[in-house]
């Protein structure tokens, strides 16, 4: 076992890194996980194909099932073509397959790493601190409420992309992914001591996260107005009007609060007193939107 700084010793070669994972993959029935488990690789197979990506889809490092969704390492010359256009390609196989499929909708999130990482055909290889990253981006807070957010008749696949990825290989110009086509959030994970900028990409967002007008935070939480008292007959809450929105943790989606983005669309008012964002997936309360009192 090497002890840290006692000596120095040779960099293991940077390895791309790209996972999914299943949205909701526990909620299915016993019976179902199997065959889930085995269709995701097929589909991400099927995309890398449909990409022109059959090097890359030959020559993955230490890949692994995970049950609810693959993990693989790659050479980073590729990561250009896996940010574009994989990942719309990948978001194209999902919707072909859901409009079709009999059983459960299949709709992932995604995430694209890069670091050094041992590879050099030994047990172990492909684990570190890259590694460990690339899971906690797939399982941070932004990843998930986007894509719980969206409709799961049109988004299919959300992606976040680390930092070092977003510089090197999005800032750099090297892809066909522009960055106005990318969000910045800060990537947390509940219960884990975790915190990265990175950046989101969604492929096909609904009309519901168009009209939202997703963005970086620009104003302080302590901007949020106070509730005014609620109306008679009303169970009382916070309520946000205006044409901003600010929140503080995880996404805000059509008035509905979570955080971590600003948010902006037409006057909005929101009434509820029992909202529960948990890891990012569930929301419950009272909406209006606008003056028709839709509900």
């Amino acid at each position: 076992m090497p002890r840290p700084y006692a000596e120095s010793r040779p960099l293991p070669p940077y390895r791309a890194l790209f996972a999914v994972d299943a949205k909701d993959f526990t909620g299915l029935p016993a019976a179902q996980h199997g065959p889930v488990s085995r269709l995701i690789p097929q589909l991400v197979d099927q995309a890398l194909e449909r990409a022109d990506l059959h090097r890359l889809r030959d020559a993955q490092r230490f890949p692994a099932n995970t049950g609810d969704g693959v993990v693989f390492g790659f050479d980073p010359v590729h990561l250009p073509f896996v940010l574009w256009p994989f990942l719309g390609v990948l978001d194209d196989v999902l919707g072909s397959y859901n409009r079709q499929a009999v059983g459960p909708r299949i709709r992932l999130r995604a995430s694209v790493h890069v670091g050094p990482l041992p590879d050099e055909g030994e047990p172990g290889d492909g684990n570190g601190t890259a590694r460990n990253d690339l899971h906690r981006l797939l399982d941070s807070r932004p990843v998930k409420a986007i894509l719980a957010a969206a409709s799961e008749e049109v988004t299919h696949l959300a992606a976040i992309i680390s930092e070092r990825v977003y510089e090197d290989v999005v800032r750099g110009a090297y892809t066909g992914l522009h960055p106005d086509r990318c969000v910045e959030v800060p990537a947390t994970v509940e219960g884990k001591n975790f915190s990265q900028r990175a950046w989101l990409y969604v492929p096909s967002p609904s009309g519901n996260l168009v009209r939202a007008g997703v963005r970086p935070r620009e104003e302080p939480v302590d901007a949020i107005p106070e509730a005014p008292a609620a109306e008679p007959g009303e169970r009382a809450g916070r309520a946000y009007g205006g044409n901003s929105q600010q929140v503080g943790e995880g996404v805000a989606m059509m008035g509905d609060v979570g955080g971590d983005f600003t948010y902006t669309a037409p006057a909005t008012t929101y009434r509820g007193t029992n909202q529960h964002w948990g890891g990012g997936d569930n929301v419950s309360g009272d909406k209006r939107i606008g003056d028709g009192g839709h509900r």
